[in-house]
């Protein structure tokens, strides 16, 4: 990379200006951080425990690929909400500490879709559990 001539600024995220391979490989180096990052939170580490057990027991429960898709999806699905829920939380709690309506509300569908995403999960595998065993 050239030094800027005295009209131009150097990039204020380095990121922004690469491209291609490079690009991706870092790309993948930061998604690799935000995974580091998500399993500081307890919240997030038990829902990956969990998918441990999960995710290879989809492949057992479900009858066809369609089944196996919903299970282990719904499953990865709640850890993609939460990663976003503490990815809010972290924003907001970078702004300040102190209380606020529009922070309280950011934080609070931020739980919310988490709830939901946890509502769909168990739903889905309570449904495929019954199919396979109850019915």
């Amino acid at each position: 990379m050239t030094d800027p001539t005295p009209h131009e600024k150097p990039p204020v995220n380095l990121q922004k200006s690469r491209t291609g391979l490079n690009r991706m490989v870092h790309a993948l180096g930061y998604s690799f951080e935000g995974l580091r990052a998500g399993w500081k939170e307890t919240a997030f580490r038990q829902e990956v425990m969990a998918a441990i057990v999960l995710l290879p027991l989809a492949f057992w429960l479900g009858r066809d690929w369609v089944q196996v898709a919903l299970l282990a999806g719904s499953v990865v699905l709640l850890m993609i909400v939460e990663l976003l829920n503490t990815g809010i939380e972290t924003a907001i709690d970078r702004i300040g500490p102190e209380w606020h309506d529009l922070s309280k509300r950011a934080k609070d569908m931020g739980s919310a879709a988490v709830l939901l995403a946890l509502l769909l999960c168990v739903g889905i595998w309570a449904a495929a559990l019954w199919h396979r065993f109850g019915g």
